[in-house]
């Protein structure tokens, strides 16, 4: 046995250091997303308790 092992399948992966940039991009993406939903219903909490 040799001690590379051989790909299987299809679908070449990255290897588990490397990532894409178009995934780094959508983290970016879901990040800011995430933290502007945050902020909106925050805000529309402190509106509500206010009145």
């Amino acid at each position: 046995m040799s001690s590379r092992r051989s790909s299987r399948g299809a679908t070449r992966r990255p290897r588990p250091g490397q990532r894409v940039a178009f995934d780094r991009w959508l983290d970016r993406a879901v990040d800011i997303v995430v933290l502007a939903a945050l902020a909106v219903g925050l805000v529309a909490l402190l509106l509500t308790l206010l009145r």
